[in-house]
């Protein structure tokens, strides 16, 4: 009959909407767009510490100096090879430098990882990024100004009479980076304690429950970070690490208890 309207088909399956839980990802990289993203990354850390590589030099004089005090070193570093001053500067320099980049460090990381997580984990990594910031620089603080120093003290006291306590410049040096950046690193426990709480991947009494596991695997730690193997230099290391595990653990039952009760509800 003429005039007559056909209905449209109607199709056997409609179109799959996205999930919301599901990584963001669009379109998936090649493993060359892959390369080519690391390396555009890379090559911004670099830049980013090469600009504050500028500042490392400008603050490493004050920071030898204050070293120097701290460590009692009087009139100077003993030095060994002739390119010892200019190296151990310049050394100094680019940690500087690395300690002022590390928000951009931490956001091309993060930028990089991105594309495998959901919204809700990409809102939880970058929020915690101030808080990473804060603990490393807390962590290198704490090994510069209190680690380091008590446990020159100590070393330099023990056994006097029959041991000449003069270390040289660049173990004195060596000493107080290593002890700086083990705490830094260390000094993130509470941060990922936190994420493994608010992801759902460990819930807050597993983690309390785990104290006496923590406690063995903050004292292997402590033996690692710090240079000598004395049970008063571990304690330095132990004792800030264990405060921490628990305010880890404080953190998690405070922010990240619902969100793994939704977890679960919703598994």
């Amino acid at each position: 009959m003429a005039g007559v309207i056909k209905a449209p088909k109607i199709p056997k399956s409609l179109p799959k909407l996205p999930d919301p839980s599901e990584p963001d990802v669009f379109e998936e990289m090649t493993l060359l767009e892959h390369m080519i993203e690391l390396r555009d990354r890379i090559v911004k850390i670099v830049i980013a510490v090469a600009i504050a590589f500028v500042a490392g030099i400008y603050f490493a004089g004050p920071l030898l100096e204050l070293l120097k005090e701290k460590s009692n070193a009087v009139g100077g570093f003993d030095v060994v090879s002739p390119t010892d001053p200019i190296t151990l500067y310049f050394k100094i320099a680019l940690y500087i430098a690395i300690g002022i980049a590390l928000p951009v460090i931490l956001w091309q990381v993060f930028g990089f990882l991105a594309p495998g997580l959901t919204k809700k984990e990409k809102r939880i990594l970058y929020s915690s990024l101030p808080f990473v910031s804060i603990l490393f620089l807390g962590g290198a603080a704490y090994g510069f100004f209190v680690a380091a120093p008590a446990a020159f003290k100590f070393l330099s006291n023990f056994k006097t009479n029959l041991f000449e306590w003069s270390p040289e410049g660049g173990q004195i040096i060596t000493f107080y980076l290593t002890l700086m950046i083990g705490l830094a690193l260390a000094f993130q426990l509470p941060v990922v304690m936190f994420l493994l709480a608010k992801l759902g991947i460990a819930t807050p009494q597993k983690l309390r429950s785990f104290w006496k596991y923590a406690l063995l695997i903050i004292f292997i730690a402590s033996a690692v970070i710090t240079p000598s193997t004395d049970p008063f230099n571990m304690a330095l290391v132990a004792v800030p690490l264990m405060i921490l595990y628990w305010a880890g653990v404080v953190l998690s039952y405070w922010f990240a208890r619902k969100p793994v009760e939704e977890n679960k509800a919703a598994a």
